[in-house]
């Protein structure tokens, strides 16, 4: 994986993968804006109350464990590992000797300073956005991209594939104006009548005037 990094490092080639990798791994690590684990309830309610003193320490310290574990993994796949960031990689020396140690390291460490930094700006979620994230966005946009990098793939390796690249266009164009349609449907569909039309009545709110009375009164 390094060595197929030395030119150009797979965050440029493979930027949506990286983009649904970071937020799954923020999520993963139970670190904000999805740290619902946390959460008021939780804490009062929750499987923090079976842990007290350094066991609840160990399990904290897990949690920055597997932060450091996804990192070191996030810099693996996406940021050419020890190899140097590409002004410095211009030197010769810049992939010998320690200096490949202190690039992942560095690497991991901007991955935490991350982690931090969007724990100190962004604010929970709930717990319908953050499924509601997931399942209809992130997963759907990974298996789109696996299908298109594959068709990149095996167009790269064999130059037959112009017929499947047109399926896909068509297959995607289909999905989208299906969308497109369900949206317009919804967005037409009869709107239900307000409170007090057509619906179980509603006595009248204490001091004000009725049409039968106004008309009563003239």
């Amino acid at each position: 994986i390094f060595a197929a990094q030395t030119d150009t490092w797979y965050i440029f080639l493979l930027l949506p993968s990286f983009a649904v990798y970071l937020t799954a791994m923020v999520g993963e690590t139970n670190r904000a804006p999805f740290d619902l684990p946390e959460a008021e309830g939780e804490l009062v309610g929750g499987f923090h109350t079976e842990y007290s003193s350094l066991k609840f320490a160990m399990f904290m310290l897990a949690e920055y464990v597997n932060m450091t574990t996804v990192s070191a993994l996030a810099t693996t796949l996406f940021l050419g590992g020890w190899h140097a960031p590409w002004p410095i990689s211009m030197w010769a020396g810049a992939n010998t000797g320690w200096w490949p140690l202190l690039w992942f390291i560095a690497k991991v460490w901007t991955f935490l300073f991350v982690f931090m930094w969007l724990r100190a700006t962004l604010p929970r979620l709930r717990y319908d956005q953050f499924m509601a994230l997931g399942w209809k966005l992130l997963i759907p946009v990974s298996l789109v991209w696996i299908m298109i990098v594959a068709v990149l793939r095996a167009n790269h390796l064999t130059g037959v594939v112009p017929g499947l690249i047109a399926a896909a266009a068509l297959l995607a164009a289909l999905l989208l104006a299906n969308r497109l349609r369900k949206r317009n449907v919804r967005r037409n569909a009869v709107e239900p009548p307000p409170p007090g039309v057509g619906s179980f009545p509603i006595p009248p709110i204490p001091g004000a005037s009725t049409p039968s009375k106004e008309k009563a009164d003239a």
